[in-house]
């Protein structure tokens, strides 16, 4: 209780110092880490009242430097990142830009229309591929994609499904895997956002282009895997005519270097059905560590919807549930 007396007060004093004025701050929503975030409205004055979000990474816990170089970076590219009011890393305090509250989920949910909101996502997802980051990002290869999948073996089935694998599951789960992982691998590697999905895309003052965030944690990885973020959302469950439809559109507008990989639109599609497997088979992993090692049990009501996603990767894909036994193995 004091560590967090003690950091409200020194959130309150900088943003005294920042702000210069009367503010009041309540908590928004936070995200799968140990950052946190508040709304901060600074009371009228010459210039009005104004929104900001405040961006809380206790430097114990988060390190804010590569949010700050992945956002200047996205910037840079095009992308419709949060402005900077102003930040001081020693403590781990970011003022930005305030988005407000809708994100591609809220206005999904409320009966907006899409395909405005595919277009300008897609649009961005280009630009982003075709940038430079100028940074060193971490790669994403067969070895990360293994850790990933432990996810789900150390964390889904002991806590979720009450099975804790044996030794010899372990390594036949790993064995069945490999090579699609090495498929994955093989692809061309582009800059990745890494959950371009409908949580992580909003819209700012409700209008386009969209806004993204939670960016920090890009890497270099398959040109299939933000848009199997997008069209096979771990939160969204749409149509796969309506998926096929904007793979299609996006597979198009590839540079050719890049679409040449493929033989046709069927094998990148394929390949983005396999992208989606991985980050399904994470996915439940993380949602069970989210609620069994942080306490966010919330995440707990999102698996079922990213099983049956999976599910229905490896039907489309034609893998044998004999052969993974281990992802079909059902929750308490």
């Amino acid at each position: 209780m004091a560590d967090d007396d003690s950091r409200e007060t020194a959130r309150q004093h900088w943003l005294q110092e920042v702000l210069g004025q009367d503010f009041t701050i309540a908590p928004l929503a936070g995200d799968a880490s140990f950052r946190c975030y508040f709304r901060v409205t600074s009371l009228p004055g010459k210039t009005g009242e104004k929104h900001y979000v405040l961006m809380d990474a206790p430097p114990e816990h988060e390190d804010i430097r590569p949010f700050l170089s992945v956002r200047s970076w996205f910037e840079r590219a095009g992308l419709r990142v949060s402005a900077l009011e102003a930040g001081n890393l020693q403590s781990g305090f970011l003022l930005l830009e305030d988005f407000g509250d809708e994100t591609w989920a809220t206005f999904r949910a409320s009966g907006g229309e899409l395909s405005p909101l595919f277009e300008d996502a897609l649009r961005q997802l280009h630009l982003l591929q075709a940038s430079d980051p100028k940074l060193t990002l971490p790669l994403f290869d067969v070895s990360r994609m293994r850790r990933e999948c432990d996810l789900y073996l150390d964390w889904y089935l002991p806590r979720v499904a009450g099975k804790t694998p044996s030794e010899n599951e372990r390594l036949t789960f790993h064995a069945a895997l490999a090579p699609e992982m090495k498929e994955l691998a093989s692809l061309p590697r582009v800059p990745v956002h890494l959950d371009y999905h409908s949580r992580n895309l909003m819209l700012p003052d409700g209008l386009l282009p969209l806004g993204q965030i939670d960016y920090q944690d890009a890497v270099l990885g398959p040109v299939t895997y933000d848009l199997a973020s997008l069209l096979y959302d771990c939160y969204q469950d749409y149509p796969e005519d309506e998926r096929r439809h904007w793979s299609r559109i996006f597979f198009e507008a590839l540079p050719a270097e890049w679409a040449g990989c493929f033989a046709d639109f069927d094998a990148w599609h394929r390949a983005l059905r396999l992208t989606a497997l991985q980050r399904h088979i994470k996915a439940i992993g993380i949602f069970a560590r989210l609620a069994y090692r942080d306490g966010k049990t919330q995440f707990l009501n999102e698996i079922p919807l990213t099983r049956k996603h999976l599910h229905e990767e490896m039907m489309a894909l034609n893998f044998c549930k004999s052969d993974f036994p281990l992802l079909y193995t059902e929750a308490l």
